[in-house]
């Protein structure tokens, strides 16, 4: 059975019911995902009390349906690119909403959006007005809102994806989501919070896609045996029990970290998804290898599986991108201590002690020796190795 998280721990709750559904529908579980994870979770993350109130409880029944938008037409990765516009009224009780976004999931069904807009924010310091990102709830029931019709997609054709459009749509001054300006943050936020639950999708699916492999290899019979008793079927179901393993235990420590109250979660929830979306596909491939030409028809579904798992190393941060991000986060470190070289070289002479002692950790790792830069003040305790004798 499925592991049993503690009472109280809303995460792992949630992780637990995303991987049950993701062994059965992924379509079904973009509807839950887009919804809660990150259709609402800005106002978790970010609402006030008075938005909390106003909207969580028919959120949280399912009266009202949830959706997160951010992509356009010119913006997909690069979200800062955005062009939707909210211009704020002259009285100061409302901002008018004018764009498009597109592949909204939940779009042709929500009754809130979390949407992303640019708008004109004053820098304090200098009195310039800029174009900044903010984040706003904004209601269907607004008067503006449409979509179009449901996307013709290679898989997860049980979510609804629409565009959506806003023209004119008037939003009230209280339903800005976060700070006037931070609207950037708080959509990076929403998605490294929320990432943490496509590993639990992932590991639900495999343990699907390997229960179809190995009942069909408990069946088939080719050359006078059943063709789980050959080694090669042997090692493609054991990869597969490896991979559900892995990628299932990446998605309960995280959420159980998350349900600790850790706030430095989002490197792991990346890698989380990265490996969890590829291993799905690689599992998702050789269940069909495994069932041969049965494998290959509808019947058995595993070909609706792997057309579902496509988009998984697409969405809520493509896989390249996330490798980046992970890539980045890990040099913040190095980083602090680089931007003080950088300022000493702009003073040589005031900074030779600096500078000499960057030089000589540089000769020290040339000749294959430590430089004196370690993680190890990041490392548990518990799991930090004592240096050899």
């Amino acid at each position: 059975g499925f592991p049993v998280p503690p009472s109280n721990s809303q995460c792992s709750q949630y992780a637990r019911l995303v991987e049950i559904v993701g062994q059965h529908d992924l379509g079904v579980g973009i509807t839950l995902g887009a919804h809660q994870s990150i259709g609402f979770k800005g106002l978790l993350l970010y609402g006030s009390p008075a938005q909390k109130e106003k909207y969580l409880p028919r959120l949280a029944t399912g009266e009202w349906v949830a959706a997160f938008c951010l992509t356009e037409p010119g913006s997909g990765s690069d979200a800062a690119s955005i062009r939707t516009r909210a211009t704020p009224s002259p009285c100061g009780t409302f901002w008018t909403l004018e764009g498009e976004k597109i592949w909204i999931s939940n779009g042709g069904l929500a009754e809130l959006f979390t949407v992303f807009a640019k708008t004109p924010v004053k820098d304090e310091r200098s009195g310039e007005t800029k174009e900044k990102i903010s984040a706003f709830l904004v209601e269907r029931g607004f008067g503006g809102v449409t979509h179009g019709p449901p996307e013709k997609k290679l898989g997860i054709r049980a979510s609804n994806t629409t565009s959506v459009h806003f023209d004119g749509v008037r939003v009230p001054a209280q339903n800005l989501l976060g700070a006037p300006g931070g609207g950037f943050k708080v959509a990076m936020n929403i998605l490294n919070n929320g990432r943490f639950g496509m590993a639990a999708a992932m590991a639900g699916t495999i343990r699907g896609l390997t229960q179809a492999a190995v009942s069909h290899a408990s069946n088939r019979v080719q050359f006078g045996a059943k063709i789980h008793e050959f080694g090669a079927i042997q090692e493609k179901l054991a990869r597969m029990a490896l991979l559900h393993y892995v990628t299932e235990s990446m998605a309960f420590m995280i959420s159980a970290n998350m349900d600790r109250g850790d706030p430095d979660f989002q490197i792991e929830a990346a890698i989380s998804k990265i490996f969890g979306s590829e291993a799905a596909w690689a599992v998702a491939d050789e269940c069909i290898q495994v069932m041969g030409g049965m494998g290959f028809m509808q019947e058995p579904g595993v070909e609706r599986v792997l057309r579902d798992l496509r988009i998984f190393r697409i969405f809520e941060g493509t896989n390249d991108i996330l490798r980046l991000f992970v890539a980045l986060q890990g040099f913040q470190t190095l980083g602090v201590q680089l931007r003080g070289v950088q300022a000493a070289l702009r003073d040589p002479l005031g900074n030779v002690g600096l500078l000499t002692g960057e030089v000589t950790r540089r000769l020290r790792r040339k000749a294959g020796l430590g430089s004196g830069l370690s993680l190890q003040h990041l490392v548990h305790p518990s799991s930090r190795t004592e240096p050899s004798r």
